[in-house]
């Protein structure tokens, strides 16, 4: 809080105007865990200094200025150690961006915790930028793991047999009802699209969705594949990385 004193009411005095300092901003836990990492690594370089110092004081016992190397390897050790302070932090930050975007979307899309950090983390893994795997799983299957379309495709991302066996030659029907598999095929197939198709998004998601022969027959005709489908995916996406597409 911010402290502002003020002038003691007596006759003759007056009380002077506190100073407009602005709504304080709010303490998130981003902002806590930035600021606790900020203080670990001044704790650090306290304390490396201290020691430091200590044994300068020893040097100094035996002669007039410290040694060289001592005053080297100090600071080497220091410098260490503060780079160390600032990779911790990056660890933590990142850890709660990641605990922050799950629980985001799991309110979002009304969907179990641990199915939204599946998503989130398999998306990542297979190059897919997790907002668009969030997209692509419900419009495919509304989040439903046991979903069967006419064309037998089969759950969460409405994965074919023969499609998935490019992938898992030996894969069966009752595997693509297995979450994680399920997900991570299906991630991993739209991932090869963007990159057959130069990362045109609203391609490769038509290819997912018509078959990428089908989109190459009808571009190669001069035709539009468009059909509604990629629009529907995009409508509600929301990049979360800073390169989405690659």
């Amino acid at each position: 809080m911010r402290w502002c004193g003020l002038l003691t009411r007596e006759r003759g005095c007056h009380v002077a105007r506190p100073i407009d300092y602005g709504e304080p901003k709010p303490m998130t836990a981003e902002r806590v865990l930035i600021r606790g990492g900020v203080l670990l690594a001044v704790a650090v370089g306290i304390g490396a200094l201290g020691g430091w110092n200590k044994a300068v004081r020893a040097a100094s016992d035996h002669a007039t200025l410290p040694d060289a190397g001592i005053v080297a390897r100090r600071m080497g050790s220091l410098g260490k150690q503060l780079e160390a302070a600032k990779g911790e932090t990056m660890v933590l930050k990142l850890q709660l961006e990641r605990a922050n975007a799950i629980l985001e979307n799991s309110t979002r899309y009304q969907i179990p915790a641990d199915l939204s950090a599946a998503i989130y983390d398999i998306a990542l893994s297979e190059g897919i930028d997790p907002s668009l795997g969030y997209q692509l799983v419900k419009i495919e299957s509304q989040f439903n793991r046991k979903a069967k379309s006419p064309m037998q495709a089969f759950g969460y991302t409405q994965l074919q047999l023969a499609t998935a066996r490019f992938y898992q030659p030996n894969i069966k029907e009752r595997d693509l009802y297995d979450r994680d598999t399920n997900l991570r095929l299906g991630f991993r197939f739209l991932n090869e699209l963007l990159t057959r198709f130069n990362y045109d998004i609203h391609l490769a998601l038509l290819a997912y969705n018509r078959g990428p022969k089908r989109v190459d027959q009808i571009l190669a005709k001069g035709g539009n594949p468009a059909n509604g489908y990629s629009d529907a995916v995009l409508r509600g996406y929301r990049p979360m990385t800073a390169n989405p597409l690659r």
